[in-house]
């Protein structure tokens, strides 16, 4: 089985601190640049797994990549530089403390909340009579407050505005862009016969200007259905096919765990680690059209302090 890497302690050149996420570890380069490693590591419910998954964080860094040039003429991005399969380089920005979680479809949180019988989420209403994975009528912003420790909660755009979280010029600025950025992605979904369901976005300020930050459109970030054969299963009542983290949730939620208290954390076998590899990559081919290419799993902490050391001494 593939080296997974779980955990980094690099020490790049004018390193200044390091902030380790769920998954991505993010190293400030002299309040000029950012290093985001993207690691192997899965998160659900809020919840950092035992064991990480091999390739995850090639795919995930990937993917953005991607994302981020095909988004670039919408909103500038933090991106600088992917000087190896799983690491960004990018402007060091200050974030905003808000997520912009856009949905398209009645799905995940939203539909539990429905489930349970609230018509309303963030402040936005939710029509009567909608079945689960059915489309909205037009799609929904519904943020959320950035959490460093536990959940991020929900939050309308009043109390965004109200708490002074952002101002609500720049606020108004963010949800055209979120919109934006939603419309391009649920675009080239659909030519690649997928639906972009939900996703969140994140953004932050440097020198007045916002930019686009963190991943985008990545299966960490955003829930994606098939296309073909979606009003099919719609109409029976049946389950969206989709390519998501959501298949690792129902996975644990089949065995007790949701991520509450005193809940156990179920042991995942190395066969169903292998699984969880093949679905992330799948969504790379099947998001991108590209065909994956593992790197060398072997020695990957060396092969990633190379790669970002050499570069970091050529933007310095």
């Amino acid at each position: 089985m593939a080296q997974a890497v779980v955990k980094t302690d690099f020490n790049f050149p004018k390193q200044k601190d390091v902030y380790h996420g769920k998954v991505r570890d993010v190293y400030n380069i002299d309040d000029q640049y950012l290093v985001m490693v993207v690691s192997d590591r899965i998160s659900t419910f809020d919840v950092v797994l035992p064991k990480g998954i091999p390739y995850k964080g090639q795919v995930l860094n990937q993917i953005a990549d991607k994302f981020l040039d095909a988004t670039s003429d919408i909103v500038p991005n933090w991106k600088i530089a992917v000087p190896d399969p799983m690491v960004t380089i990018g402007h060091y920005v200050e974030p905003y403390q808000v997520e912009m979680v856009v949905r398209g479809y009645l799905t995940g949180h939203a539909w539990r909340e429905y489930k349970a019988g609230k018509r309303e989420i963030c402040g936005v209403a939710m029509p009567e009579g909608m079945k689960e994975h059915q489309r909205f009528p037009t799609p929904i912003l519904t943020p959320t407050t950035k959490a460093h420790e536990g959940h991020d909660e929900d939050i309308s755009r009043e109390e965004i505005i109200k708490q002074g979280l952002v101002s609500k010029k720049e606020y108004e600025k963010l949800e055209e862009y979120t919109l934006a950025l939603f419309q391009r992605g649920t675009e080239i979904a659909e030519k690649m016969g997928l639906i972009l369901v939900d996703t969140k976005y994140e953004f932050g300020r440097k020198e007045g200007k916002i930019y686009l930050i963190d991943e985008i459109h990545t299966p960490d970030s955003s829930r994606y259905f098939y296309l073909e054969g979606y009003q099919e299963r719609q109409d029976n009542d049946e389950n969206q096919k989709q390519l998501s983290k959501e298949f690792v949730r129902e996975w644990l939620m089949e065995r007790g765990f949701q991520g509450k208290e005193g809940q156990q954390i179920p042991d995942m076998p190395n066969e169903y680690i292998d699984q969880v590899t093949n679905r992330y990559i799948e969504l790379y081919e099947k998001i991108t059209g590209d065909n994956f290419q593992k790197e060398d799993a072997k020695e990957v902490i060396e092969r990633i302090e190379r790669n970002v050391t050499e570069k970091l001494n050529e933007l310095l």
